[in-house]
C-alpha cells in the first residue's frame, strides 16, 4: 500500500515515533527489523513516519520483535491505531494551519490537561468576545471571515470540557493575564466572570499566581501538559507566533512538567484564586 497522500495527523505521527524508539532501544536498524518482521526496510520506516496505516496487531508484533514488556505503553500505542481520525476539525482542514488541527486532535485524546499562561486567558477557557478581541490583534491581521473561523474553532475546541466524559483540566494563570482588557471593559469583565463560573466545573481548576508572588520559569508563552494514558505518551505543546510547536522527546517532558509543577506551585489555592478574580471584575 503507497504511503497516503494526506499528511499524517500528530497521533499517526507520534505513534510512528514511539515505534521508532522501541527499535532504536532494540538496538536495530530499520532494515533488519524489516528482515525480521518479514517486511522491507521502506515499509518500517514509512509506519514511523506515519505515513502507513498501521493496525494494533501489526503493532503488538513489533513491540514483542523490540522486547517491549511495558504492557500499559504496547495497549496505548495499539489504541492509537485505525488511521486518521475523523474528527470535527477536519472541517477546517482546508481553512486553517495544520498545527491548530492537530491541537484539537491533541486535545480531543489526551486524558488530562494542564495549562500554565501569563498573558492570555487559555484558549478553551475563553469566551467568544474575548477569543475575537484576541484573533483579530494577530500580525499580519486577519481578514474577518479568517478572524470567525478561528473563533468558530476554537469555541468547538471547548466541547472537551462539556462531553459525557469531560476532559480534567487545571489553568494555572498569572494576575496579568486578568488584567490584560483585551476588548474593553464589557469583555474583559465577562471574560473573567465565565472563567469564574468555568473554574467551579468539577473537571476544571483555576489557579491564579498573583503579581509578587515570585520568580518562576517562563518566558511568557503558554505551556500546554497533555497527560496520555501512560506518561511516556504526554505531549507538551507551546505557543510561539509561528503556530503550536508539539514536544514529546523523554528530556522535553521533564522540562516541561517541572516548568508546569513549579508555576502551579505558585499560585493561589482555588478558592483564594476565585477570590482574586471576583476582586478584579469589581475594579473593572
Amino acid at each position: 500500500m503507497p504511503p497516503s497522500k494526506v499528511p499524517p495527523t500528530i497521533r499517526q505521527r507520534r505513534l510512528g515515533a514511539e515505534l521508532r524508539r522501541l527499535r532504536e532501544q532494540a538496538g536495530l536498524s530499520a532494515t533488519r527489523a524489516g528482515e525480521l518482521h518479514g517486511t522491507t526496510q521502506a515499509r518500517i520506516s514509512g509506519i514511523e513516519s506515519g505515513g502507513y496505516p498501521v493496525s494494533a496487531e501489526r503493532v503488538r508484533a513489533l513491540a514483542r520483535l523490540y522486547s517491549c514488556t511495558d504492557q500499559a505503553l504496547i495497549d496505548a500505542l495499539a489504541s492509537m491505531t485505525g488511521g486518521r481520525t475523523r474528527g470535527w476539525w477536519e472541517e477546517y482542514r482546508e481553512i486553517l494551519p495544520a498545527g491548530a488541527l492537530d491541537l484539537a486532535e491533541l486535545e480531543h485524546h489526551t486524558v488530562s490537561m494542564r495549562i500554565a499562561s501569563v498573558i492570555h486567558v487559555p484558549g478553551l477557557l475563553q469566551t467568544a468576545e474575548h477569543a475575537r478581541a484576541v484573533i483579530s490583534d494577530v500580525v499580519p491581521s486577519l481578514a474577518p471571515p479568517d478572524v470567525e473561523h478561528r473563533v468558530s474553532f476554537r469555541i468547538k475546541r471547548q466541547t472537551i470540557l462539556y462531553r459525557d466524559e469531560p476532559v480534567p483540566l487545571t489553568a494555572v494563570i498569572h494576575e496579568a493575564a486578568l488584567r490584560m482588557g483585551f476588548g474593553g471593559p464589557a469583555v474583559a469583565r465577562a471574560q473573567l466572570t465565565h472563567l469564574i463560573e468555568m473554574g467551579e466545573r468539577e473537571n476544571i481548576t483555576v489557579l491564579v499566581i498573583r503579581f509578587g508572588a515570585g520568580t518562576f520559569p517562563s518566558s511568557g508563552q503558554s505551556v500546554v501538559h497533555c497527560h496520555g494514558p501512560v506518561p511516556e505518551l504526554d505531549t507538551i505543546q507551546l505557543d510561539t507566533d509561528h503556530g503550536s510547536e508539539f514536544l514529546d522527546a523523554h528530556a522535553q517532558l521533564m522540562k516541561y512538567r517541572t516548568v508546569v509543577s513549579r508555576m502551579e506551585g505558585c499560585a493561589l489555592a482555588p478558592a483564594d484564586s476565585r477570590d482574586l478574580m471576583h476582586r478584579i471584575v469589581r475594579e473593572i
